[in-house]
């Protein structure tokens, strides 16, 4: 009997211990949804309506996490996710306006046959899968870094879906002139975003799909050994530049469909405004999923409660500061790519032992730390309170981090004992 519980005890450690990143991704949701329940009184009068918003926002923002969750795996990073869903939104919308139904020369968008519809997301995912190939000959065969292929993309997409937007509507209208967005007015087309599951389930199923890649498929281990070290991967056999392709396809067109479904749900197409910043959403989520940035780690699980845990706080920032929830949605978020990215790089080295205040690098540091506490503190408080609540903020930070500070200098000191 003792044997039995010592390995049941073992297993339940064992448990904890891999899966510590989605339990406390759980807490942190439980905590974030109870802290807004007290400041706002939305969650107690309106639940199902606020879970059927949270749920779906969570969903859209999860399908291209996805993506860019691969590619961060296999050790990349996709910085064009926004850009790509200004440019499939327009695809699609465009395919739709140039096969729609004419009266008196005035395509109709109002009720399109079920073949326009998919021959438009047809297309969609055919744009898509060129986009990925492309970033992937970009960094295989051109020997550009991720980060500059995928940031052409960022800037070149959405400039390019603007002046295209321009001549299908030109051409579509028979006018001189193009017009900046396009609308589709079709029932079909206008529920799949409105209706709150229906994105969920595209996630779920997308979520599903992705799992048993990474998990259960040789292409999913060696896109995890490529991204822990392709050096090694390639002299293992691997063939690391087909992976390239497919984990770059993954997250353009997981971004495709969301961009779908955006469009969908907004009605209408309009690149400048469509996915605009979306991109760093999408990596936080993978980041606070617990992908490292390293590559080699992260998992379809975690992506998911990482998106959750992002909607879920975004949610309370709109519910929490509701005069101007935009202004501190931006800083909650940066916040929250350090803080995730800090604790996975602290998760792999010497955990607390690590000497975060150095030298007089470390010294300025606090004095900026400090700063930056009383000043968000001020910034995010009520007009009466900015200064007391900034000073306490403020005065509170430097003595935590000054006393951190000073432990690590008398630890770095103490000395070693002989033997």
């Amino acid at each position: 009997m003792a044997l039995d519980m010592s390995t049941l005890s073992h297993g339940g450690s064992g448990f904890l211990q891999r899966y510590r990143n989605e339990l406390g991704l759980l807490v942190a949701i439980f905590a974030v949804v109870l802290f807004t329940t007290f400041v706002n009184d939305s969650y107690r009068t309106a639940p199902q309506q606020n879970l059927e918003t949270i749920l779906r926002d969570t969903a859209l923002l999860g399908i291209f996490a996805l993506g860019a969750g691969i590619v961060i795996i296999s050790g990349g990073i996709d910085l064009s996710s926004g850009s790509v869903i200004a440019f499939s939104g327009m695809m699609f919308c465009s395919t739709c306006l140039l096969l729609a139904p004419r009266v008196e020369g005035i395509p109709q968008t109002d009720l399109l046959p079920i073949w326009i519809l998919i021959a438009a997301l047809l297309v969609t995912l055919l744009a898509a899968f060129l986009v990925g190939s492309f970033h992937a000959w970009l960094i295989t065969a051109i020997d550009l870094p991720p980060f500059v292929a995928t940031l052409a993309s960022l800037v070149g997409l959405r400039s390019l879906a603007k002046l295209l937007i321009q001549d299908v509507t030109q051409i579509a209208y028979g006018a001189k002139t193009g017009k900046s967005t396009i609308g589709i007015f079709d029932p079909t087309f206008q529920q799949i975003g409105n209706i709150w599951w229906i994105p969920v389930v595209v996630f779920l199923v997308l979520a599903f799909a992705l799992w048993i890649l990474m998990s259960k498929t040789v292409v999913g281990r060696h896109l995890y050994a490529m991204g822990g070290n392709e050096q090694a991967a390639k002299l293992s056999g691997i063939r690391t530049e087909r992976l390239k392709w497919l984990a770059y396809c993954i997250g353009s067109m997981t971004a495709a469909i969301a961009g779908i479904l955006y469009t969908s749900y907004v009605g209408t197409s309009e690149p400048t405004r469509d996915g605009a910043g979306y991109e760093l959403n999408a990596i936080a989520a993978a980041v606070v999923g617990g992908c490292s940035l390293t590559g080699g780690i992260g998992t379809i699980a975690g992506m998911i409660l990482g998106s959750l845990f992002l909607k879920v706080v975004i949610d309370s920032v709109a519910k929490s500061f509701q005069s101007r929830p935009d202004l501190v949605e931006g800083l909650v978020v940066g916040m929250l790519v350090v803080l995730a990215v800090a604790f996975n790089e602290l998760r792999g080295s010497r955990g607390l032992k690590k000497q975060f205040f150095p030298g007089k690098l470390g010294l300025l540091n606090i004095l900026i730390l400090t700063l930056l506490a009383g000043l968000i503190t001020f910034a995010t408080s009520s007009p009466e309170a900015k200064l007391r609540n900034g000073l306490i903020a403020a005065g509170g930070a430097f003595l935590l981090i000054g006393l951190r500070a000073l432990l690590e200098r008398r630890g770095k000191k103490a000395p070693v004992s002989p033997g």
